[in-house]
């Protein structure tokens, strides 16, 4: 075990080992839950879940050898809900042309990692309004849980009202969010996981809206036929996804991926002091920046969303990870996914979709440290967070808020504040509009 330095990082192999099925329990709803999302795209479940498992495995073990680093990769949560309900559902643009755009972001992401362009985005965007972008994908996302739970619906007189409680599934979604609550507030380390068998093992003694237990517990991951990996692996439509009116779409998956990489991955770090060396720490950072934009591509190719560092290898990290040889037991832990496919398919949907209520809970939680006192940023990060969810796009939240970033600086004189990425960025945002305007 040499090649992963354990003496070096101060580790053992007991430990290592111990860490990466720590970050694997606390990361293994990714598999049903991703599924079920990009599923409603008209993607088959049985194709995503196969998918979803081998991206997780390669991105993690690739991650592992390159960069050295406990911090393992999957579909990022946020992008896959705007990928579906945003992207195909709303816009409806099919999911290859989507799959498509993710494999254009993920190649610019790429391309720019061997630069410094990443460390210039960042310093050029306020802190403010990074947080902001993560605490809107956050109400975006919890948003989208609570439509498809039921506990949301369409109202002609309110636009949105609450749905009907007196209909068993809404209340069994119910139960669900209440159970993934409850573990997460007694900070039990798989609680995501745990909450979701524990509402389907009720789903399926109740027959609660004709769940069933599964026929059996192992199964070969179907490859070919209609439902298998072939009906996605390669049918990413990347012409389809080149036309002018993706360009927002792009833009918004490769600036998102960016903050939530950087953001996850320096966090992560933080905690371990991963990156702190002076002389191997900024290496080791552009490192693992760069698996994570590769895996975004290649995962498009296999029939995925964008591929982004999980803040769950935290949970590896705190277990005492400190090397590669963590994330690499991460994704061999993943391996055995690939045969629970009777299982990942006996789960109802509201035992996935309170999981999408709690992820944007976390993601909000970004809205604590925004200085609301600063009028630009105040105004700024009300945009992004209230018009993503209201838009049913994070893109016209993104666009919004940095207009009106631009605007009050303009307005109060504040020039100082403005550099020439947060000029960039909001022309571009302005094209988001005159873009929708010429599609409508």
């Amino acid at each position: 075990m040499d090649f992963f330095k354990l003496k070096e990082h101060k580790s053992d192999i007991k430990t290592e080992i111990y860490a990466g099925i720590a970050t694997f329990l606390a990361m293994i709803y990714i598999i049903p839950v991703n599924a079920n999302i990009m599923s409603a795209s008209g993607m088959p479940l049985e194709a995503l879940i196969v998918a979803t498992a081998l991206v997780t495995i390669f991105a993690t073990a690739l991650n592992a050898f390159v960069s050295n680093t406990p911090v393992a990769m999957s579909v990022g949560m946020g992008l896959n809900a705007y990928f579906t309900f945003s992207v195909c559902n709303t816009y409806q643009v099919p999911w290859q042309t989507a799959l498509g755009a993710v494999f254009l972001s993920g190649m610019i992401f790429t391309l720019l990692s061997f630069t410094n362009f990443r460390i210039w985005v960042i310093r050029s965007i306020p802190n403010d309004l990074r947080k902001a972008i993560s605490a809107g994908i956050g109400t975006f996302i919890a948003f989208m849980g609570l439509v498809q739970m039921g506990v949301i619906v369409k109202s002609e007189a309110t636009l949105v009202g609450l749905g009907d409680f007196s209909n068993s599934n809404v209340l069994f979604g119910i139960f669900g969010l209440f159970l993934v609550f409850t573990f997460w507030a007694w900070r039990i380390k798989a609680a995501f996981i745990l909450a979701v068998f524990v509402s389907a093992f009720f789903a399926w003694i109740f027959g609660i809206n004709g769940a069933t237990f599964p026929e059996k517990i192992f199964s070969l991951p179907i490859i070919n036929g209609e439902n298998g990996l072939s009906a996605i692996f390669g049918k990413l439509d990347i012409v389809g996804a080149l036309e002018l009116s993706m360009i927002p779409i792009i833009l918004t998956f490769f600036v998102t991926q960016l903050f939530d990489s950087v953001g996850t991955i320096t966090g992560v770090g933080s905690r371990g002091k991963i990156f702190d060396d002076p002389k191997f720490g900024e290496k080791k950072l552009g490192k693992t920046l760069g698996v994570d934009a590769t895996s975004s591509a290649l995962g498009a190719i296999v029939g995925t969303s964008t591929v982004t560092a999980f803040v769950e290898s935290s949970a590896g990290v705190e277990a005492g990870g400190r090397t590669g040889l963590t994330a690499l037991v991460t994704a061999i832990c993943f391996v055995l996914t690939l045969f629970l496919l009777p299982v990942f398919k006996a789960i109802p949907a509201n035992s996935i979709y309170p999981v999408l209520v709690l992820v944007g809970v976390l993601m909000f939680m970004e809205v604590a440290s925004i200085n609301f006192k600063d009028t630009s940023i105040a105004a700024s990060a009300f945009f992004i967070i209230i018009m993503m969810p209201l838009t049913y796009s994070i893109t016209t939240g993104f666009a919004f808020g940095f207009v009106v970033y631009l605007f009050m600086c303009l307005v109060q004189r504040e020039f100082a504040r403005i550099n020439f990425g947060i000029v960039v960025l909001s022309f571009i945002s302005l094209a988001v509009f005159l873009l929708q305007f010429i599609g409508h």
